[in-house]
């Protein structure tokens, strides 16, 4: 396989056509706003991962260019890939559109193949993680998407005059930005971050982390090491425990049986895709109910990479019903055996219930969410991290518990892993986010539109280039006039009732 030095460039060059002939980017269009005498943006997102991205490129394409992402990251290191996500490879087929908009030359494939070309292409298995957050930092800068790093946002609140005042800080201090509407781009972490069982919360956090926390795995070298989970992050957390060198590690699953089958790709369609949204929420909660009650298996490539490890052992019918400190190592209590370790990973998922999430306390018990009169027991169980997601508007906004309650929560757009249950997985996953940030499109731009009507009907009214000069006709109804009145221009009512011919 061979790097071609100059395939970048080439397909930079074919991106820009391609836009030429969609007429894309629309002309910018949105009326400009002031706030105290300064700046409005139109659009404010918290997070720059592929979410983010997509969302504002799908919004700059359609003439809303006042926008900004703002990220605590450093540059290039935004989202998961370089951080939490400890697996080899993505488990989603190479092929998949993921954020190219409908755009053939924005695809990881063309991107991947300017490159490489078809022949590496096609001996790719699986993008490595790596080379797929690579192809994200080229969408960020072939497209000019406005990324603000290492700056985090700390509090959010109601300015009045459909504003909304987001308070951020970075190296140069604190400030506060204004915006018209705000899209939470948080992507897996959702809204609330890691979810910790309550066992660990009266643990010494030096004994444990979440699959989501920095974790430095060089300090676990002959560590006896515990994972709680059986899903692709477990797995990857302890694959990455033992190649770092651990004594060993103990995988403790509360499933008798290990998840096999993903049962989502079974019916993946864009009936999916565009009906979720549709169907009626106890239909919506029946889907996903049953999905979380089957499990979504680990990729076997990840699943490989543990058990290949003679010093890796996986305990099903385990579940941890208790973890106490003992001596500078902790006890993990289970209904099998008590094993003892120095440290252990939480891979336990993440949460919707906004708990120490501050920068959002301003609006977070307003929301509306599944368990606020939405969720009926005959929905089937009634399962928490379902209850605690947001019952969300048709373009992700967050809805009030009662009305009137916050009203900036319909300029607030949830477009996380938090919105599944509302909308099905457009806005967390590679397969279907080009339709989330089309639908996140469509909803702000008309909201933008509609708040406006009264000046885009001033600009209707307004506007008076001619297309039409006045010397392409010769107004022939002066021929229907009585000579004596041609000269004058009487007006054509007064012409007799007879034949044309008669009255020249």
């Amino acid at each position: 396989m061979t790097n071609n030095p100059d395939g970048i460039a080439t397909l930079n060059k074919q991106i820009a056509k391609d836009l030429t002939l969609l007429e894309l980017p629309s002309k910018s269009w949105v009326e400009q706003k002031y706030h105290n005498g300064q700046h409005v943006w139109d659009v404010i997102f918290v997070g720059a991962g592929m979410c983010g991205l997509a969302g504002a490129a799908k919004l700059k394409l359609a003439g809303v260019d006042n926008i900004v992402l703002y990220d605590t990251a450093p540059k290039g290191l935004e989202g998961p890939w370089e951080t939490f996500a400890r697996m080899e490879t993505l488990r989603s087929p190479k092929t998949l559109a993921g954020p190219s908009l409908g755009i053939p030359s924005l695809t990881f494939r063309a991107w991947y193949e300017a490159q490489w070309g078809e022949d590496g292409f096609e001996a790719l298995t699986l993008a490595p993680k790596n080379v797929w957050m690579d192809y994200l930092r080229w969408y960020r800068e072939v497209l000019s998407l406005p990324v603000v790093n290492e700056t985090r946002v700390f509090d959010v609140q109601d300015a009045g005059e459909n504003i909304i005042a987001v308070s951020i800080e970075d190296n140069k201090g604190r400030r506060i930005q204004y915006c018209r509407h705000l899209v939470l781009a948080t992507g897996r972490s959702g809204l609330g971050g890691g979810a910790v069982p309550a066992f660990l919360k009266k643990v010494d956090h030096q004994y444990w982390s979440h699959s989501a926390d920095h974790i430095d795995f060089s300090t676990l070298i002959n560590k006896r090491v515990v994972v709680i989970g059986a899903g692709a992050s477990a797995m990857d957390n302890a694959a990455t425990a033992l190649e770092a060198g651990a004594a060993h590690v103990d995988m403790l699953i509360r499933r008798k049986e290990m998840p096999r089958i993903n049962k989502m790709t079974g019916i993946s369609s864009q009936g999916v895709v565009n009906g979720m949204r549709f169907l009626p929420d106890e239909w919506k909660y029946k889907y996903f109910a049953y999905v979380n009650e089957q499990q979504v298996p680990p990729p076997r490539p990840s699943t490989l990479r543990v058990t290949e490890h003679e010093n890796a052992r996986i305990f099903l019918g385990c579940p941890v019903e208790d973890v106490v400190e003992i001596d500078g190592q902790i006890a993990v209590k289970t209904p099998l055996h008590t094993f003892e370790a120095d440290f252990l990973i939480a891979a336990t998922g993440f949460r919707n219930d906004f708990t120490g999430r501050a920068e959002f306390s301003a609006f977070s018990e307003h929301i509306r969410t599944w368990k606020d009169g939405v969720y009926d027991p005959s929905m089937g169980k009634p399962l928490s991290g379902m209850l605690d997601a947001p019952y969300l508007g048709d373009t992700f906004e967050f809805l009030e518990k009662q009305q009137g309650c916050c009203p900036m929560l319909s300029r607030i757009h949830c477009f996380n892993d938090a919105a599944m249950l509302s909308h099905g997985k457009l806005s967390g996953d590679i397969p279907a986010i080009s339709s989330g940030a089309d639908r996140l499109m469509r909803g702000v731009v008309a909201a933008l539109f509609a708040s406006d009507a009264e000046i885009y009907f001033e600009r209707l009214q307004a506007y008076n280039s001619p297309e039409l000069e006045g010397d392409e006709w010769e107004d022939a109804s002066k021929k229907l006039l009585p000579r004596k009145d041609r000269k004058s221009g009487s007006n054509a009512s007064t012409i007799a009732k007879g034949n044309l011919h008669d009255q020249t």
